[in-house]
């Protein structure tokens, strides 16, 4: 046998846990596939995984060999689906980072539609606001929101992400409904984001835009928490409409400013740009812009 499947078996030992798991997952002897692990080793000159007789563990050449083989056996799997121009069942892992907030509230539901339809695919998701190397690390597809700015990742758009200025009832009650940009400028904020300063744009119905830059009272990183805390009378809040959604529906938030126009961005599905994308993101990727269109459903609710 050559590399290639020697490197897949290597990844097969990673992702089973131990070189017994994957024994008995690939129906073979556990003496053979460690001596396999060992041919591969010598064969590079350097050891892998740490293995004891109570447990093993990858070593950092180990954790970088294993993020590089998956990525090229996915490209060899990817390869083969274009030569043989045969669509392969719709199986693997597909390994998705998504910012937080976002994967939280609108992937589970998206998920579950998508691998019931495919029952032999696996998930791996990690949800981070960090931006992911997904080379690096090994990642297949990333969901972003904003604007991108890495030239090395192709991107397409999934649906366009609204923004809203919001706050509570009781906020509004005490502190009066802001009804021209400088009223609302006499406002307490809640910012998104650790910056010293933020600045708003807002365009009224003659097309004109207007900037207005404001200090907050509490700043964090995480929309959540900025909901939770608008909801609480702390401040007019400016988030994303998939975000703020429920509490509006609920009366929990009131909408401000609601005659002026808001900036909007974007949410990406991105992928590396000299990678061919395997049959199972391509599929996925349709599967989330047909499930969440121009007017995602968040937006419906009023």
């Amino acid at each position: 046998m050559g590399q290639l499947e020697d490197m897949a078996l290597f990844v097969r030992i990673v992702e089973a846990g131990s070189i017994t798991k994957a024994s008995e997952q690939l129906n073979m002897a556990k003496s053979a596939l460690s001596r396999r692990l060992k041919d591969l080793e010598s064969r590079l000159n350097v050891q892998l995984i740490s293995r004891n007789t109570r447990s093993s563990a990858l070593t950092d050449q180990g954790r970088h060999y294993y993020d590089q083989a998956r990525n090229i056996l996915g490209d060899v799997e990817i390869l083969n689906e274009q030569i043989s121009g045969i669509k392969a069942r719709i199986e693997g892992t597909l390994r998705i980072t998504t910012p937080l907030s976002f994967g939280l509230m609108h992937l589970s539901d998206i998920i579950d539609n998508y691998a019931k339809r495919h029952p032999y695919l696996d998930f791996e998701l990690d949800f981070s606001d960090r931006h992911v190397d997904l080379v690096e690390e090994g990642y297949e597809l990333a969901i972003r929101i904003g604007e991108l700015k890495n030239s090395s990742y192709q991107a397409r758009r999934l649906t366009q992400i609204r923004y809203v200025l919001c706050a509570s009832p009781a906020y509004i009650q005490e502190h009066g409904m802001p009804k021209t940009i400088d009223e609302l400028g006499q406002h307490e904020f809640l910012q998104y984001g650790l910056g010293k300063q933020s600045s708003l744009q807002l365009m009224d119905r003659h097309g004109q835009t207007h900037h207005l830059d404001f200090s907050s009272k509490i700043k964090a990183n995480n929309g959540d928490f900025l909901v939770k805390m608008a909801c609480k009378g702390y401040g007019i809040a400016f988030l994303p409409t998939f975000l703020t959604y429920q509490t509006i529906a609920s009366g929990a938030l009131i909408p401000v400013m609601t005659d002026y126009e808001l900036p909007s961005l974007n949410a990406y599905a991105v992928y590396p740009q000299n990678r061919h994308l395997s049959q199972r993101c391509r599929s996925f990727i349709d599967f989330i812009i047909d499930e969440l269109g121009d007017d995602p459903y968040w937006d419906e609710i009023k």
